[in-house]
């Protein structure tokens, strides 16, 4: 029994079990209630916008809001009930198998299927994005993990991007709340400027799709901001080309993170150094530069695209179609793919994370880091929404595109 209670838990005995349950619960709370309040936010706000939220996705998430209520509930309310233990647990364990099960969300067979070209503009835009990000975040004098945050969030997936970095980086948990803020912030405003802004400058539905899936960080944002265009212009082309070009970007998670763990690396190696230290004492090797949780997310990105193959493919089952997996028909392997990334990993594995991480960070704490990341972060998105300007730009008056 203790070896299936450290396994799941990381503890040895059910007392030690038990000391997890107040801060755990607490952060379930919290991830419940930003779920709520995502919910109504999210369609009020595509009202807002002119567009009809019938049977359509929402485009806010309840990770950003759910980081919110647990700072406002630490700061605020008692805390004599909140166990650190459960709060560690929460921002640890259940931030790994919520990466790991996004990775569901991921399908190379989409992503050769439709993205010829989101591809290539998704690697040059975060490769711009993420040399921008690093060299602002050193003119600005913020720390490495900082300015890693930043770069990943800003480049590739917004708050998915910089929970999964925080861990490789070692980045305080202060940071990681402030990172996930700037994010957050940059991206909404770019959900609800660009659709605006973009039609003056990118004349098709693709450029626009193209623009907007390499310029908006987080997945809910780019789909927010692709709906809106696509029911102003009247024609879905918008958020498909949208759609795949944030796939190609969210893809790139798997390589990125290894090398925020070698700079990371790197960069302790030379601090010792620095310091008079003859040989330095931190080593690096691909098993620890390539987490266990971004083989998990990059396995269950394999494991969707081969469904989504097997499901196109054939494999006949009751009711005809295809097979995903030669088991589940279409709608059994969509309602498996929603219930275990949309819910279980983004909802109830990442935002009880986030809530943990709010719930554990001071309000002093974040004023310490001071405003630099904010500008840091504002700095990175203008970068990377010129880049995705350029690309969508060149490709269009190259004829590449329609």
């Amino acid at each position: 029994m203790s070896a299936v209670l450290r396994l799941l838990l990381g503890v040895r005995t059910w007392r030690e079990a038990a000391w997890l349950l107040p801060g755990l619960l607490v952060a379930v709370l919290v991830m419940l209630a930003a779920a709520a309040v995502a919910s109504v936010a999210g369609p009020a706000l595509l009202r807002a916008q002119g567009v009809n939220p019938d049977g359509r996705p929402n485009p806010i998430s309840a990770v950003p809001v759910a980081i919110v209520l647990g700072l406002l509930v630490r700061n605020l309310g008692p805390q004599r009930w909140i166990s650190e233990a459960g709060l560690k647990f929460a921002a640890v364990k259940l931030l790994r198998l919520g990466i790991i099960l996004i990775g569901l969300k991921l399908s190379f067979t989409e992503l050769l299927r439709v993205g010829a070209w989101a591809a290539p503009t998704a690697v040059v835009v975060v490769a711009v994005g993420l040399l921008a990000a690093f060299t602002i975040a050193r003119w600005m004098g913020l720390s490495g993990a900082m300015g890693a945050l930043l770069a990943a969030g800003t480049s590739i997936c917004g708050v998915s991007a910089v929970m999964a970095t925080a861990p490789v980086v070692r980045a305080p948990p202060r940071e990681t709340a402030y990172a996930v803020a700037v994010v957050t912030l940059f991206g909404l405003l770019g959900m609800l400027l660009y659709p605006a802004a973009a039609p003056l400058l990118l004349e098709s539905s693709a450029s626009l799709g193209l623009f907007l899936g390499s310029a908006v960080h987080d997945t809910s944002q780019v789909v927010g901001a692709a709906l809106t265009c696509s029911v102003l212009r009247g024609d879905d082309a918008v958020l498909r080309v949208a759609t795949v070009t944030k796939l190609s970007r969210n893809l790139l998670l798997v390589a990125v993170i290894p090398l925020m763990g070698w700079i990371a690396a790197r960069a302790a190696q030379r601090a010792e150094y620095a310091q008079g230290a003859g040989q330095s004492q931190v080593r690096m090797s691909w098993a620890g530069l390539v987490p266990l949780f971004v083989v998990g997310f990059a396995a269950m990105a394999a494991l969707r695209s081969i469904g989504d193959a097997t499901l196109a493919g054939g494999g006949a089952v009751a009711g005809g179609g295809g097979a995903a997996l030669g088991v589940l028909s279409e709608a059994s392997w969509k309602w498996t793919l929603r219930l275990l990334a949309d819910e279980v990993g983004s909802q109830y594995c990442l935002a009880t994370a986030m809530a943990a991480v709010g719930l554990g960070t001071r309000f002093g704490e974040l004023r310490s880091v001071g405003v630099a990341p904010l500008i840091a972060g504002f700095g990175a998105a203008a970068v990377v929404a010129l880049a995705a300007l350029g690309m969508a730009a060149a490709l269009s008056a190259g004829g590449i595109i329609g």
